[in-house]
């Protein structure tokens, strides 16, 4: 359902375009708390009011009627909330992640699980990975690693301050750490990763307030086609095992 006026005034709905928020479920899916500092970090005036009126919206209420033990916990998920970064331009993210879905494939034409990544900055593709556990013999091989290892070596240093990852993925604990540990800004992926997902979908290590370095999360760029990408190897797999 798309965003309405009220319980969300027309300049907020025009701030949350700016954002590629246009329905309830993606206001629903970033978190109303991420989205008000989002628009924060834009530039915009955004008050307390505001940020009720988004929790309010995701849920389909006006927001007079949140009760105040709502407007209680989502001040204190304000206030215990790590710094936010404003989303890449949407033209760049999908073209970053076709670019990883074509790393993916590679991995895939190797017998690899088919997951590319790319490291970015200002615009400049500066290291590439693709998975390859199984040819390198290494468990630490994720797309993510050899994308992080790339950079590094390009950089001449492994701190990526300023740099963005893309992952046709969700990075898993082992990558989140070392994506954390790299000093990446932001960290754009496809799809969620049920089972092993760190930014979210199991645990969320990058937004975690006891650790010292926070990167900034976008998920679900091309994510549909980042999943069939996955299934479709897995299908074959599995049909050339049957035929064995």
């Amino acid at each position: 359902m798309t965003l309405s006026s009220p319980p969300l005034p027309p300049t907020a709905i025009s701030w949350l375009a700016q954002l590629n928020i246009h329905t309830r479920q993606q206001l629903r899916d970033r978190g109303a708390v991420t989205v008000f500092l989002q628009l924060k970090a834009a530039g915009h005036t955004a008050t307390r009011r505001l940020l009720f009126a988004l929790e309010a919206a995701a849920r389909g209420i006006h927001w007079q009627q949140l009760r105040d033990d709502d407007k209680a916990e989502l001040l204190r998920l304000l206030s215990a909330h790590p710094p936010v970064a404003l989303p890449p331009d949407a033209r760049d993210c999908r073209r970053h992640m076709q670019l990883a879905r074509e790393l993916a494939a590679q991995a895939a034409a190797e017998g690899e699980v088919p997951v590319g990544a790319l490291v970015v900055k200002d615009g400049e593709i500066i290291g590439r990975g693709y998975n390859q556990p199984i040819g390198r013999h290494d468990p630490s091989a994720h797309a993510e690693m050899q994308a992080l290892r790339d950079a590094a070596a390009r950089l001449g240093n492994y701190r990526l301050d300023g740099c963005d990852l893309y992952v046709t993925l969700e990075p898993c604990p082992m990558c989140s750490g070392a994506i954390l540990h790299a000093r990446v800004s932001r960290v754009i992926y496809g799809a969620a990763d049920a089972k092993t997902g760190a930014a979210g979908s199991t645990i969320d290590l990058f937004a975690d307030p006891r650790l010292n370095h926070h990167a900034a999360v976008f998920g679900g760029v091309e994510a549909e086609a980042c999943a069939e990408q996955l299934s479709a190897f897995f299908r074959q797999r599995r049909q050339s095992a049957g035929e064995a």
